[in-house]
């Protein structure tokens, strides 16, 4: 497959606001996978709904050189500016209010008290506090995120509708992420979870049980695509993603409605591995997610797969070294074409060689670096270089000496006591019965399957 192939980026827009897809097609065309114009078509289109008027002018002359402006483009430039005009004296009148330091400091947790306040000192009503959602959302749909963020913070701080907080949350989310601000951001998702996590899908009087778990769903798999712009710039991303993705409901949910979603989850366990090994703060979830993620890459091969589920798989369901090593070699190229990947490409190569070196000390007690250097690709001087920092930086340190002169590393675990001993070498039998089993399948030939098709697995 080519690497354009492996791109989800129209996999993933369906998943996204509009705003949030235009930094995905902007990757696009750096990365020269699929022909510039059709890239500069997509954005234009996107574009086009929005009332960012200049900015489709301006794609509309990169795709139609010479051609006159659409009337529509220009039409709609007034009245983007006279709704922009009219709704910002709606919202100002509210703002200058609430922004008062005397009033500020009389409003309470209770919004209801705060409303029945804000009437009888200021006659504002709930209607005009709403001002403020509707500019917020007009700032958005413009362009002006930080405005928009400020908008809409304001409302949710006095507004009763929840129908209207919940869809101030996501434009919050939406334009903290497209303005980079991770902290806020990530507080913002971590709220929005919380709400969409707390709505239970049992029937009411309004709404059926069949609809609200549908609508509990589709809220979680958006959820989890917006996310990936946070967990993938803020510091402690990785291993946020680990847990919440790792979660019962929310890993229900990426088997469910969005397996394409696995890619990301193996590269954020792949990611945070060494930090684990080396005795990081880290949860147990943290740190056997490789486990729990093998398993689901096991189990979701039919609906999706990508040479970074691959490597996985042929690593630690496979056994098979050299396979890895070719899927690890296309994996990178992956990861750095993806959009929210590509800045880790150096720290994924690192940290998958250093899996590899794991699995492979796991099965031998004496290791031939020249071996082990071919395997992970490297050079015998740059494989000395590598293997000697790990063993420095791991735990491996430990159990690990290396012998120059013969080009060896010896791996000498401590004793244990008799009974450990017993579950220790118990282990290590069943592990590599597995690798032998698995390599003696592999020079079997196998009989023709048809492959089973599973009821009700979407």
């Amino acid at each position: 497959m080519t690497m354009a192939e492996y791109d989800l980026t129209k996999t993933i827009i369906p998943y996204l606001d509009r705003h949030l897809a235009f930094p995905l097609l902007a990757h696009l065309t750096e990365t020269a996978l699929f022909p510039e114009d059709q890239v500069r078509a997509a954005q234009y289109e996107l574009a086009k709904g929005t009332n960012m008027v200049d900015y489709s002018v301006i794609l509309f002359e990169q795709l139609y050189t010479g051609e006159d402006i659409p009337e529509e483009l220009a039409s709609k430039r007034e009245n983007a500016v006279s709704t922009n005009e009219r709704l910002q004296q709606e919202a100002q009148a509210v703002l200058d209010v609430i922004e008062n330091p005397d009033v500020a400091q009389a409003l309470r947790q209770d919004k209801m008290q705060n409303l029945q306040y804000l009437k009888d000192h200021y006659n504002l009503t709930l209607e005009q506090i709403t001002a403020l959602y509707h500019f917020g959302q007009f700032q958005y749909s413009y362009g002006n995120y930080s405005g928009a963020a400020d908008y809409l913070y304001h409302f949710r701080v006095l507004s009763t509708d929840n129908d209207l907080n919940l869809s101030a949350n996501w434009g919050k989310l939406a334009s903290d992420i497209l303005t980079g601000k991770w902290d806020v951001a990530l507080e913002e998702l971590n709220t929005l979870r919380d709400i969409i996590d707390s709505r239970s899908p049992s029937a009411s009087l309004t709404t059926p049980a069949e609809t609200a778990a549908l609508s509990q769903l589709q809220a979680r798999t958006w959820l989890l695509h917006w996310s990936l712009f946070v967990y993938f710039n803020h510091d402690q991303g990785r291993t946020l993603l680990l847990e919440t993705f790792l979660s019962p409901a929310y890993l229900n949910t990426i088997q469910t409605s969005c397996p394409w979603v696995l890619r990301y989850l193996s590269t954020a366990a792949v990611l945070s591995r060494k930090t684990s090994a080396a005795g990081g703060t880290t949860s147990s979830r943290v740190r056997h997610s490789l486990k729990e993620i093998v398993r689901v890459v096991q189990t979701e091969e039919y609906q999706f797969s990508d040479p970074i589920t691959n490597f996985l798989k042929e690593l630690y369901l496979e056994f098979d070294f050299e396979a890895a090593q070719r899927e690890l070699t296309t994996a990178v190229e992956v990861v750095e074409n993806d959009f929210f990947l590509s800045e880790f490409k150096d720290d994924f190569l690192d940290n998958a060689r250093y899996l590899i070196s794991e699995a492979y000390c796991r099965i031998h007690h004496k290791i031939d670096i020249a071996d082990l250097s071919e395997r992970l690709n490297l050079s015998r001087d740059e494989g000395e270089k590598w293997i000697v920092n790990l063993i420095s930086e791991t735990r491996m340190g430990a159990d690990a000496k290396i012998d120059l002169e013969k080009n060896i590393i010896e791996i000498n675990r401590p004793p244990l006591p008799v009974y450990q001993s017993v579950i220790e070498k118990t282990r290590g039998l069943a592990f590599r019965t597995q690798a032998i089993g698995a390599a003696m399948e592999k020079q079997t030939p196998q009989p023709e399957v048809q492959p089973t098709v599973v009821e009700g697995a979407r």
